[in-house]
């Protein structure tokens, strides 16, 4: 039942996520927004729903049972969701599950895009690997980790090219060492 709960929650609120990005999608190509990284983005959609179905399958055919440390591991959950939603507020209609950016927007430095380029994909991560051990699910957790970081390998170089392209992304995070600097040292 727990186990069922949870599920219900993370995908309902998946689903209320696909709909706000719509909306935000609409609204900002309205106003002259480009979409970036189109091939790639169908193997992340893949990935998102393999993690369900996959915890499912381990969960139910090795009978998993919730860890001893669920209440801890719930209560990262939880945490979780609070930096999912301040990630997704902070950046208001310019939030999107694609790689959809305004030319000459400003670029969002408040709630923790102050601290972090990217907090929302560091939340995502932290939830493939949450949530299948709040039920033991070993197997979905290292799996899943890996395909996410093959995911953001690509995603997060593509999606910083557009910012850079189209906004004042560089003088945003002046401190931050291009990748042709580093290449140099």
């Amino acid at each position: 039942m727990f186990f069922s709960l949870l599920l219900v929650f993370v995908i309902a609120q998946r689903m209320v996520e696909l709909y706000i990005a719509r909306r935000n999608e609409k609204w900002m190509k309205s106003r002259g927004a480009l979409e970036f990284g189109q091939n790639h983005y169908p193997l992340i959609v893949m990935v998102h729903s393999l993690f369900f179905i996959v915890l499912i399958i381990e969960v139910a055919f090795f009978e998993k049972q919730p860890s001893p440390y669920w209440p801890l591991l719930l209560f990262l959950f939880t945490l979780t969701q609070a930096g999912r939603f301040w990630a997704l507020a902070s950046l208001g209609k310019f939030w999107n599950t694609k790689i959809i950016v305004l030319p000459h927007a400003d670029v969002v430095k408040k709630g923790p895009y102050r601290w972090l380029k990217h907090p929302n994909y560091l939340i995502v991560a932290l939830e493939f690997i949450i949530i299948p051990l709040v039920f033991q699910a070993y197997y979905t957790a290292v799996v899943f980790t890996m395909l996410n970081i093959v995911i953001m390998s690509i995603r997060i170089p593509a999606e910083e090219d557009a910012l850079k392209q189209l906004t004042a992304y560089e003088e945003a995070f002046p401190n931050e060492k291009s990748n042709k600097e580093i290449g140099k040292i």
